[in-house]
């Protein structure tokens, strides 16, 4: 089994949302308490995310629904107001969604013909001819840090740093440069690499964002979005190595890519120090003193649930087998393929869904052989494809702001925390300029320290964790928009998204 057995896995739902930009620049907003849907909100939040349901969809159009993440949807009425609830009629809530060469989108409601609009404050649908002020941008609401998926090549962009250039190239994303940055800033989006460079309109990276490194983004449904610089050039990979860059004839829809979150990758290190690792015929042990592709592994968690399945990146899921042993050749939906975690300062214990532990047998083999957990069962655990991490709780992003003196968590653009590793599960958070996070007697925190504090991260989900900060509480977001570390339990407000 090699890497060339990898499988593509579909977006998920929380990858397919999207906010709806009006001419204005304001956000179509879901108003829980007025029972209205507005345009007034300047940043994207829960109440101007939308998930677009498609029920038929054709080239440069599809029907769809809207749904808001509270599960309601987006409804036209006869009098062309627009409000939202539940559909009444097959049609009620369905629109022809158009897709426009100038990344603009329309909505006309199927039953009345009328097209979606904003005065800048309010929505509705009152006219049958199509104009400027009908004209919605889609912005991907996903977590910025995101993978590029080509479905024509079936590889995945990746940065290289080295040569200045963007690949689609890489089977497996389980590298740290196939990650990047998707920033919106002033209606158009900028590609940041994992060393903090910008894709440009030129085929090479650039160290600043800048007009060359600004690209258009058309949208579909379905988590397809390709780039363009606005003057008909479109990104794409070209020649026999699949450099992208920027042309006029891409061939077979080689321009869209499949927009997903980054996943979670992570090393599992035994008391020894070994790393874990799939060694010939799917056998796994604590055998590596040096990290190998081999010693990577998806983390795959449903947040409702303490149960972990670990991919690698052969394609297949550790599983426990006859014997006890743990072997690299499980499938999706095998029960043994789940595993219960627990954790302990920062190291993870893996329980096995038939009640035993795992740890490392004599022979250097991952077994399931204990009742009870001790220190043989314990595994340090620490990200494989991420150096830096960006938070996104409740309120909007961790990050600085040049109101503030104390860091921030609603924001709209998020500041990159450095990960300096500690010990496993433990890490130094460093600011952007290269000081260090330091956090006060009130429980807030400044990105100007002089000394590395100790900062625990556990993981909560596929892309959540928890921080258990130096004073002893776990970081939250607060609805004041000051990020606090004061809260003896894990509550919704100190899940972090990353």
């Amino acid at each position: 089994m090699d890497e060339t057995e990898w499988i593509h896995r579909h977006p998920k739902a929380e990858d397919l949302r999207v906010g709806l930009i009006s001419w204005a620049g304001t956000y179509l907003t879901f108003e829980a308490c007025k029972n209205t849907v507005t345009a007034t909100a300047k940043s994207l939040g829960r109440r101007q995310t939308w998930e677009i349901l498609v029920s038929n969809e054709h080239e440069t159009q599809a029907v769809v629904r809207l749904k808001s993440v509270q599960g309601l949807y987006l409804l036209c009425e006869c009098d062309g107001t627009v409000c939202y609830g539940r559909p009444r009629t097959s049609h009620h809530g369905c629109f022809l969604l158009r897709f426009h060469r100038n990344s603009k989108w329309t909505l006309q409601c199927l039953i009345s013909g009328r097209y979606l609009e904003s005065n800048g404050k309010d929505v509705f649908c009152t006219s049958h001819v199509l104009s400027a002020y009908h004209m919605w941008t889609p912005r991907p609401a996903l977590h910025v840090h995101v993978i590029l998926y080509s479905p024509i090549h079936h590889c995945y962009a990746r940065a290289d740093p080295t040569m200045g250039r963007i690949w689609v190239d890489a089977a497996v994303p389980c590298l740290e440069e196939c990650g990047f940055l998707l920033h919106f800033r002033d209606g158009c989006y900028h590609l940041e690499t994992s060393t903090h460079h910008f894709l440009s309109h030129v085929d090479r990276l650039f160290s600043q964002p800048s007009s060359q490194t600004a690209f258009h983004m058309q949208v579909q449904p379905g988590g397809l979005v390709a780039l363009c610089d606005g003057e008909g050039g479109m990104l794409y990979p070209q020649g026999t190595h699949l450099l992208l860059g920027m042309g006029c004839n891409p061939m077979r829809g080689e321009e869209w890519f499949i927009l997903q979150h980054c996943p979670t990758w992570v090393s599992l290190r035994s008391k020894t120090g070994r790393f874990i690792s799939v060694i010939y015929d799917g056998e796994v042990r604590a055998a590596s003193e040096c990290l190998n592709p081999m010693s990577l592994f998806q983390f795959e968690c449903d947040s409702e649930s303490p149960t972990v399945q670990l991919r690698s990146a052969n394609g297949y899921y550790l599983s426990q087998r006859r014997h006890r042993a743990v072997m690299a050749d499980g499938h999706p939906l095998e029960s043994d393929t789940f595993f219960r975690m627990h954790w302990n300062c920062g190291r993870i214990i893996l329980q096995s869904c038939r009640g035993r532990f795992l740890g490392i047998a004599p022979n250097s083999l991952l077994m399931a052989n204990s009742i009870l957990p001790g220190p043989n069962e314990e595994f340090g655990i620490l990200f494989a494809n991420r150096s830096f991490l960006v938070l996104r709780g409740r309120y909007g992003y961790v990050g600085s702001s040049s109101g503030h003196d104390l860091i921030q968590c609603n924001q709209d653009q998020p500041d990159c925390i450095h990960l300096l590793p500690c010990r496993p599960g433990i890490y130094h958070f460093q600011a952007q300029g290269g000081s260090f996070w330091s956090i006060t007697s009130f429980g807030t925190f400044r990105p100007w320290g002089k000394f590395a504090l100790n900062f625990c991260i556990e993981l909560q989900g596929s892309n959540l964790l928890t921080v258990l900060a130096p004073n002893g509480f776990y970081m939250r977001a607060d609805q004041s928009g000051t990020l606090l570390a004061d809260s003896e339990d894990i509550t919704r407000e100190c899940i972090w998204e990353f």
